[in-house]
């Protein structure tokens, strides 16, 4: 599509009435990650999501998602330098989001750091239908009373195998009761990744999303500190231990 295209189809959207306009990408080249952030900052999208390899649909080919394309970590850099570059020269560019192959909370924390101030999200795809899957399972194995022993050993009726569910009733009440399994998982996923980067932030002294900053983290490979230009872990903070063993 050409940028002409892209900011006449924008503009279209915004006609019809929508109030929002976000626009996710795939782990494509330099040149196409170019483009999608130019030409979204042109049209002052709102959201613009950037998704690495691994990552893509359920209805991407197995390879694509995990062979094809650049990294994630890769990728992340090149738009965190492409963000630079448009920022030197007065263009904002649109809130980011990353994707591509994030479960846990370090990933979480480690894409909100490093891509600061311009990544405010993490997406995730597979790591939240897993949970949701599995939840979906148990309830038909509990039907059944075929728990298998994976499950089994954490107790053999809702109450005991799902951690939070006693939550769920003290807010709903016995509407709870009527919450599927699934979307128990999905909920109990979530509140481990939500206590889970509440750890990290508290650890690294940030108590709120926007003060996370690239200098809370440092490089393990001097390759990573080449891509990404976070320092590597010989050199990050090094003025400053000078200082204090020159003082």
């Amino acid at each position: 599509m050409t940028k002409e295209a892209f900011l006449a189809e924008v503009r279209r959207l915004r006609d019809l009435g929508f109030r929002r306009i976000t626009l996710k990408t795939g782990a494509y080249s330099m040149v196409e990650l170019a483009m999608a952030i130019r030409y979204a900052a042109e049209a002052k999208v709102d959201l613009l999501t950037i998704d690495g390899a691994p990552g893509g649909t359920g209805m991407s080919p197995w390879p694509m998602m995990n062979e094809w394309g650049i990294p994630t970590f890769y990728l992340q850099a090149l738009a965190y330098e492409f963000c630079e570059k448009l920022r030197r020269r007065g263009v904002r560019v649109p809130d980011l989001a990353m994707a591509g192959g994030f479960s846990t909370e370090d990933g979480v924390f480690k894409v909100l750091a490093m891509g600061s101030p311009y990544f405010r999200a993490v997406c995730m795809g597979r790591a939240l239908m897993i949970p949701g899957m599995v939840g979906k399972n148990i309830g038909a194995w509990l039907k059944e009373k075929t728990l298998p022993n994976a499950v089994s050993r954490f107790g053999e009726t809702v109450e005991e195998i799902f951690l939070l569910y006693e939550d769920l009733v003290e807010k709903y009440g016995n509407e709870a009761r009527s919450i599927p399994l699934g979307a128990l998982g999905i909920y109990t996923f979530s509140k481990k990744l939500e206590v889970g980067l509440q750890q990290l932030m508290a650890g690294s002294r940030n108590f709120r999303i926007s003060t996370l900053s690239r200098s809370d983290l440092m490089s393990l490979t001097e390759e990573a500190e080449r891509i990404s230009g976070i320092p590597y872990v010989m050199n990050a903070y090094r003025e400053a231990a000078e200082r204090i063993l020159e003082a």
